[in-house]
């Protein structure tokens, strides 16, 4: 297994659209295991393929955070969703690809995902809660879409200039 970089915005590779995976093959097992362990070395709940430069449809998640509790990492290939409620949820949502910068992003409270899964077979589960929002977060991700695209022009380009001066300074480094 293998800790990859995650590419930080802006990055060109996040605003493009994933392309699907038509067949599951060892490849999409190695990486998959590669971005559980990007994903909990970064910290993060969730990662997108995008995220690390590979431009397919599969991300990873484990929003298990109570101490002690056994982790449930997912691997979704394809996912999409089927059905969202009415009722809807903020949370204050981060981003491995856009470090230390947060914000509030309504979506729906509840969403059914139908996927693809590492073993070949198509999956489907409901959502809620912080799973809910981090599957439509990580979905948005491959489809070239980012948090901060949820937010006020102002902030958007406030939060771009801060990721840029950042990439800049890794780059002296």
């Amino acid at each position: 297994m293998t800790i990859r970089p995650i590419l930080i915005h802006p990055d060109p590779r996040l605003k493009k659209k994933a392309e699907p995976v038509t067949e599951v093959t060892e490849a999409h097992h190695e990486l998959a295991r590669d971005m559980l362990e990007t994903m909990y070395d970064a910290p993060g709940i969730g990662l997108a393929a995008n995220q690390i430069g590979v431009m397919e449809r599969l991300l990873v998640m484990d929003c298990i955070k109570e101490e002690g509790a056994d982790p449930r990492p997912m691997v979704l290939m394809n996912p999409e969703v089927t059905w969202a409620s009415d009722e809807l949820s903020t949370y204050e949502e981060g981003c491995l690809s856009i470090p230390e910068q947060y914000a509030d992003v309504e979506r729906p409270a509840e969403v059914k995902v139908r996927w693809l899964g590492l073993d070949g077979e198509m999956h489907e589960e409901q959502f809620d809660g912080l799973w809910a929002t981090c599957v439509q977060h990580e979905i948005d991700h491959l489809d070239g879409k980012l948090f901060i695209d949820y937010l006020r022009p102002l902030k958007r380009q406030m939060i771009t200039r801060k990721m840029q001066k950042l990439k800049r300074e890794r780059a002296r480094v």
